[in-house]
């Protein structure tokens, strides 16, 4: 039998399970990796192409919810958009796994599983695979996405090409879902850099407890779980760039602790006392006022100073009038290829309602609704029902912080309702962080009770 020249990694931290899928999978495919420790799967994406990984949703004793997984399932996700993603779970924790399905797994698995099941899903998966490669065979990721036209988004890419030039420490201002992850890449892909690692981190979805092993390492024996030495995602960066977005986000406590590390440009592991030198493009990115926060002591001003060499706002999509309907077209030309469908339109009250929608989540805002429409329009034409947009228009100039507020509690209010106060949806739907859907529930007393944690 002829072996299926396709790449895949087999993640979990039981050996038997990484012995027994190997042994029988290398017989249908040329290369099978495994991976006892999640950890390392950044190291690994970022050195070899892989068309699928089988990841297990649960690593620590006592905590098997699955969130491991969702969070493991991201950073694949962010790092290699082309992976294909199957989940392997326990009997009775399949809802977690759909919930993986909803954030762009490709299929679940149940342990211990059929081999037949198993290959299937495997081979689907590889297909699926080799057609989004195919996809974008002939594109460059730099050139892939959309800038616009309008005079206030060509400057902020004009700086960001000088500036690629340079080794200089890069500070992304800019609301959520306004291109911040985009800039940053094209940053990385117009820089001396671009043949070395691209290490994107969600700090705004790091949990502080795991914050020094995340980003600097650890010895093996550091803490309970810690069973080989691991790099930190600075350490991956080497020789490359690392993006950290929700920069102002992190903790006041720890923020010393990135501060030593940006300063003396090495890392220490923890558990170690050997300082590791390092060679890393700092690129952040935040959605908050930094300044501000300076003023209010929230953030160290000697941070703020170290990762703001220059600084770059990217604006609302409100204040971008004249690119609405230009990127509306681009997004849905995107999602026609996504999903296969037919030559698409927008009725013409659908595109005047583009330009008149105020786009409080940007970008990001835009894209959902469009795909959510290509995927429910009939007859090739997206109507209003299609885009279900809200009805509030673009901001007025004139609009003082009282109304914009009343409009941002009621937005908050809506959403929350509509997804019965889960917070990870709620913040999805309006793009937003959790920590910045949680700041704007405190700042407009919000209560709610959630198991959503």
């Amino acid at each position: 039998m002829k072996k299926t020249n396709a790449s895949i990694l087999i993640i979990d931290d039981q050996e038997d399970i990484l012995f027994a899928s190997k042994v029988y999978l290398k017989k249908y495919f040329e290369d099978i990796y495994t991976l006892n420790n999640p950890k390392n799967i950044v190291e690994l994406l970022s050195k070899k192409s892989i068309d699928v990984v089988l990841l297990d949703m649960n690593y620590r004793i006592g905590f098997e919810d699955g969130r491991e997984g969702l969070y493991l399932l991201k950073e694949i996700k962010t790092l290699s958009p082309k992976t294909v993603v199957i989940l392997m779970t326990a009997f009775g924790k399949v809802e977690t796994a759909v919930e993986g399905l909803k954030n762009g797994a490709f299929d679940y698995i149940l342990k211990p599983w059929e081999n037949k099941k198993l290959l299937e899903s495997v081979k689907q998966a590889v297909d699926k695979s080799r057609k989004e490669q195919k996809k974008e065979k002939n594109i460059e990721i730099e050139n892939d996405f959309f800038i616009g036209t309008s005079e206030i988004i060509t400057k902020a890419y004009s700086l960001a090409d000088k500036v690629a030039k340079t080794d200089a420490n890069v500070l992304i201002l800019g609301e959520n879902g306004t291109g911040k992850f985009v800039l940053a890449h094209h940053i990385y892909k117009q820089s001396q850099r671009k043949n070395n690692p691209f290490i994107a981190v969600d700090l705004g979805s790091l949990n502080s407890n795991i914050f020094e092993s995340e980003l600097f390492g650890y010895a093996k024996g550091a803490f309970t779980d810690a069973k080989v030495d691991t790099p930190g995602r600075f350490e991956m960066a080497q020789n490359g760039t690392i993006f950290l977005d929700e920069i102002g986000n992190v903790p006041l406590h720890l923020q010393s602790k990135l501060l030593q590390v940006i300063q003396t440009k090495t890392v220490t592991r923890l558990g170690e006392t050997k300082a590791r030198p390092l060679n890393v493009r700092i690129i952040t990115a935040t959605n908050l006022n930094l300044k501000l926060e300076v003023a209010e002591k929230n953030f160290r001003e000697d941070l703020y100073y170290r990762i703001n060499t220059m600084e770059i706002i990217l604006p609302p999509l409100r204040e971008r009038n004249e690119d609405k309907i230009p990127l509306a077209d681009y997004l849905l030309g995107k999602m026609i290829g996504k999903y296969g469908r037919d030559e698409i339109t927008f009725d013409k009250k659908v595109t005047q309602q583009i330009e008149k929608h105020a786009w409080n989540g940007n970008i990001r805002e835009m894209e959902n609704k469009i795909e959510r429409a290509v995927i429910l329009c009939e007859n090739n034409k997206i109507t209003l029902a299609d885009l279900d947009l809200e009805t509030i228009t673009a901001y007025e100039e004139n609009h003082d912080d009282i109304q914009l507020s009343s409009v941002e509690k009621a937005a908050v209010e809506k959403a929350l309702l509509k997804n019965n106060n889960n917070i990870s949806k709620t913040a999805e739907e309006l793009g937003l962080s959790r920590g910045s859907l949680y700041r704007r529930l405190e700042k407009y007393n919000i209560n709610i009770k959630t198991d959503d944690f």
